[in-house]
């Protein structure tokens, strides 16, 4: 069973930056593409960041310039540096992983964390 154990929520102002990170077995992580999803009160849930095994990352369009993901392979960790917070970012992010950068962007993943909860508010 993979395990991914996401931390770095909490609550924030409009304005404000968040730095998610997410941890996993060793096993995995080298090979495996990660990704950032996000389910608010009332919305469905998408895709926010994905990054292969390699470098390539994809952005949803409303986060693009504002969020940006990446891994350090050393510590079997992927990051999800967050600025410019707006209340419409508010939700729950979970972190996903994947061999395949498809499915994680698909939202078909096989591994799904717990999540953790972001809150932009004054």
């Amino acid at each position: 069973q993979v395990q991914l154990v996401e931390s770095g929520g909490g609550w924030v102002q409009p304005g404000g930056s968040l730095n998610l990170s997410c941890a996993t077995s060793e096993s995995i992580f080298g090979t495996y593409a990660m990704g950032w999803f996000r389910q608010g009160p009332g919305k469905q849930r998408e895709s926010v960041a994905s990054i292969s095994s390699g470098t390539s990352r994809n952005y949803l369009d409303s986060v693009k310039g504002r969020f940006t993901i990446s891994r350090d392979n050393a510590k079997n960790t992927v990051y999800l540096q967050m600025s410019g917070l707006t209340p419409e970012d508010t939700a729950l992010y979970i972190c996903v992983a994947d061999p395949s950068l498809t499915k994680i962007i698909t939202g078909r993943a096989d591994h799904w964390g717990q999540g953790t909860q972001v809150t932009v508010s004054l």
